[in-house]
């Protein structure tokens, strides 16, 4: 989603010095409009930042110091195409699961203790297939209640990711992984960066190892960059997910900072998914059409979109760490790129191909 709501006064203002910012701190009652409401100031010390109401020709240069000040533009989690299912439609292992050879990895590892963050829509505490895989999370939106989920995006990535109720329900990728659900996205899948930020501050400080972002949004945030830049060198691998614009040169932020692990979706047919973005700025491809996984209220949905394709992928990494602790974000970065399948179809770029659980195990075997 571009930032274009002129009308907001709703600002990120980042600081170069500590120091800068400790002083912003203490003074901002003064400068904030006393017609308003009770405001809502959000610090976000993992960038020396706030998010707080301005007034819109408000430069904060009387504050000295290098400041920059940016919109806290909404960001939307990847909806792709959904068709409600109250009934399993293929039980036990969904098709991507199998595609990734996810299934022939578990007598190594099942992703045993690995934490994924799912920065999303919260999740579904009392869904049968999830009760296993979940710790508490957080609710960025109402600090005091779980994450509950109330848009059914964030229960449906935390299926795919370490969904576990073999026989009655579905098999995620690593089913014993451990899913903390980060609620920053409200029940129409929309978020400020602010929240992402914090987000991604609570992951880090709860020694997340793996970061489930399958949202995006078309502007650039350096704020977000920022956050993004202390995960990686923290050590915690962050995947996104590129976008369903269906483009050919172009994929969303997060996804396309470097930082990042950048995920397009496949089809059965090994294939390209017509909605995926595509190009130089995708890392690996993974299963993201007619996707089967959890849903609100105990239920099913099959869903389409790069933001299946990226929960598959997470599953993935959390596989390899419960079976090789320690890896780096550039580390695995290289271990997926050099183990994917080739895609199938004549323009497919021999350079990326799509997520092969197998060769990963094997290509960190040989390291």
């Amino acid at each position: 989603m571009a930032c274009t709501d002129t009308a907001t006064v709703k600002r990120i203002v980042r600081f170069q010095h500590a120091s800068d910012y400790r002083h912003f701190l203490q003074q901002l009652p003064a400068i904030e409009p006393s017609s308003s409401p009770r405001k809502k100031i959000r610090q976000m010390p993992i960038i020396r930042a706030v998010s707080c109401r301005l007034p819109a020709d408000e430069t904060l240069e009387r504050f000295g110091g290098r400041i920059w000040i940016e919109k806290d533009c909404k960001i939307s989690v990847h909806h792709g195409s959904q068709v409600h299912k109250s009934a399993m439609v293929d039980r036990g292992i969904p098709w991507g699961v199998n595609q990734i050879k996810a299934p022939q990895a578990w007598s190594t590892t099942t992703g045993l203790r690995v934490k994924v963050g799912v920065i999303d829509t919260g999740v579904d505490f009392s869904h049968p297939d999830l009760r296993q895989s979940l710790s508490r999370g957080i609710n960025l939106l109402n600090r005091s209640m779980l994450p509950h989920d109330d848009n059914g995006h964030g229960t449906h990535i935390a299926g795919t990711i370490a969904a576990a109720n073999q026989p009655q329900g579905m098999i995620g990728v690593a089913p014993r992984a451990l899913i903390s659900p980060v609620k920053a996205f409200d029940h129409n899948g929309s978020a400020f960066v602010s929240d992402i930020i914090l987000g991604i501050e609570w992951c880090i400080r709860n020694r997340m190892d793996v970061i489930n972002m399958s949202f995006g949004m078309k502007t650039k945030s350096k704020a977000l960059l920022g956050a993004v830049i202390n995960a990686y060198n923290a050590g915690v691998i962050i995947v996104a997910s590129s976008g369903n614009d269906g483009k050919r040169r172009s994929v969303d932020y997060p996804a396309r900072y470097p930082q990042t692990i950048s995920v397009g979706a496949t089809n059965k047919l090994r294939r390209i998914a017509p909605f995926s973005n595509r190009g130089i700025y995708i890392d690996v491809y993974a299963p993201g059409d007619k996707i089967v996984s959890s849903w609100i209220r105990g239920k099913y949905n099959e869903m389409s979109g790069t933001s299946m394709a990226t929960s598959h992928v997470s599953g993935a990494i959390a596989l390899l760490l419960a079976h090789r602790p320690g890896l780096t974000p550039a580390e695995i970065k290289t271990i997926i790129k050099r183990s994917v399948q080739p895609l199938r179809g004549r323009r497919a770029r021999r350079t990326v191909g799509e997520l092969d659980v197998m060769r990963m195990m094997q290509v960190v075997d040989k390291t």
